[in-house]
């Protein structure tokens, strides 16, 4: 266990780890896409494209409605999804829309632009949040040209998530990864929980981390 400024980080397994953890505000995280149940995975445009008919709008609405030859991002695990959900008030969790989740309002959607060569164009994120859908636009390849993982999002992309918990509040990610969400929380003043199983990927993440402290606030 690292505390590094307004963040906590543990060295270890989420299963075993986030049953002695409080309630947090928000969970905001990109899952591993080893952790999945290929029956459960609804590998769905459908699913999209119905969320899209219900809430959205304009450019967003076309483009989640002309999902027919995406390929999506495998996806986590339904039961371990609904563990997250009990954990917290607000959820991002990427790769959410395989499931039959309730109904998401706001669901994220990140345009690759220019993916990573075998990945896809389009992520989707199930979130609680009650409001329209939304599009973030990023290539993969230019906003993480120095990937330090192989699932590594944009730090402007979680930057954007963060963006969207309440001021102040605690955001865990049980799969850390190198860090980028605590990093994101570290920028925007928001406290932050991390749990990473792999030791290089943690001492990765603790770098970064007190790297951005050490920088200061970017957003004030």
């Amino acid at each position: 266990k690292e505390t590094i400024g307004d963040a906590t980080l543990y060295l270890g397994d989420c299963l075993e780890i986030l049953p002695t953890l409080p309630k947090v505000d928000a969970v905001v995280t990109d899952p591993p896409y080893g952790i999945m149940n290929i029956a459960d995975a609804k590998c769905s445009s459908q699913v999209v494209r119905k969320s899209a008919r219900q809430t959205g709008s304009g450019k967003l609405k076309n483009r989640l409605l002309n999902t027919s030859n995406v390929e999506w991002d495998t996806a986590p695990d339904r039961g371990f999804l609904s563990t997250l959900i009990a954990l917290s008030d607000t959820q991002i969790i990427w790769g959410g829309n395989y499931f039959e989740l309730p109904p998401a309002r706001g669901i994220l959607v990140w345009d690759k632009e220019q993916p990573w060569e075998n990945f896809s164009q389009v992520e989707i994120a199930w979130t609680n949040l009650n409001r329209p859908a939304a599009i973030f636009r990023e290539s993969a390849t230019r906003g993480t040209p120095n990937k330090q993982h192989p699932t590594q999002k944009p730090l402007s992309l979680m930057t954007w998530c963060v963006s969207k918990t309440a001021d102040q509040a605690t955001v865990l990610d049980p799969y850390m990864g190198s860090g980028t969400t605590g990093v994101a929380c570290a920028n925007l003043g928001r406290k932050f929980i991390g749990i990473e199983i792999e030791e290089r990927y943690f001492d990765i993440a603790c770098e970064r981390i007190a790297s951005a402290y050490a920088q200061g606030r970017l957003f004030q």
